[in-house]
């Protein structure tokens, strides 16, 4: 029996590609959303008696954070670095989680970073995408 990685499809490897710039798109546009909190938090609905209810502010710094620790770690994907693609994962898995929780201030474009963010991990999760 000899064992080897299947061969990856240039789908695959594209969609990697793929993955690591729309990090580095969706990093830069988190950073907007939370940079917009920050500095006038009256711009964005707040949901009365929702469970999860931080002050507009605060979710403004965990995008922000967040927002520039995506577009890092999508530089590194586009990069190829195999690191970078574990920690894309754990980070689309993160900024899916914050816009579950920010769906009641922002839900349209909550709903579509979660959807972007489950794309990302699927594609991460390839075989083949990564080769040493």
């Amino acid at each position: 029996m000899s064992q080897h990685e299947p061969e990856a499809s240039g789908l695959a490897v594209g969609g990697a590609m793929f993955a690591g710039v729309l990090m580095v798109i969706v990093g830069f546009f988190e950073m907007i959303a939370g940079l917009a909190a920050i500095s006038n938090d009256e711009i964005f609905v707040k949901t009365e008696n929702y469970l999860f209810n931080f002050d507009v502010t605060t979710w403004g710094w965990i995008h922000l954070i967040l927002g520039v620790v995506v577009a890092a770690a999508g530089l590194a994907v586009i990069a190829g670095r195999i690191w970078g693609g574990l920690v894309a994962i754990a980070l689309a898995t993160l900024v899916a989680v914050a816009n579950f929780f920010w769906i009641p201030y922002y839900p349209f474009w909550s709903i579509l970073t979660i959807a972007l963010a489950v794309w990302v991990i699927w594609a991460l999760t390839r075989p083949g995408v990564y080769r040493q």
